[in-house]
């Protein structure tokens, strides 16, 4: 017979290992969509390992880089965000750039920040590894 305590350790243990597992399978999805199909910027940050708070950040310095070569985002839509909580009905235009875009404004973007500096070199390993 099994003692209580084994049983409530096994129990946790495959807990966490359920944790893991959907973990690592939802930031698979994430990298497979960003690989098949234009995502903004920041998602695909996100997909590439860059934490979120970061990832805002090395967004509007990439969004910089395409101004100033006047790169094109593959594709425009409207969304309603409520990432930052609530139902908010107002509507906003989003960009979404493929990865040939964001290695091409990676190459470009010199950011001086040291956590910025190792984020763009996981966004260019993530979008030159997809290709």
């Amino acid at each position: 017979m099994t003692h209580l305590s084994m049983r409530r350790e096994h129990r946790a243990n495959r807990r966490n290992l359920r944790a893991e597992l959907r973990r690592r399978s939802a930031a698979h999805r994430l990298a497979t969509s960003c690989r098949r199909r234009p995502r903004s910027l920041a998602t695909v940050a996100i997909a590439a390992g860059v934490a979120k708070d970061t990832a805002a950040g090395v967004a509007n310095g990439l969004r910089s880089v395409a101004k100033r070569l006047g790169l094109a985002p593959a594709a425009t839509a409207r969304t309603r965000r409520t990432v930052v909580g609530g139902r908010a009905h107002r509507t906003h235009t989003v960009t979404r750039w493929t990865l040939a875009q964001i290695s091409r404004l990676t190459t470009a973007y010199r950011p001086r920040k040291a956590e910025y500096v190792a984020a763009v070199a996981l966004i260019a390993a993530f979008a030159d590894g997809a290709r």
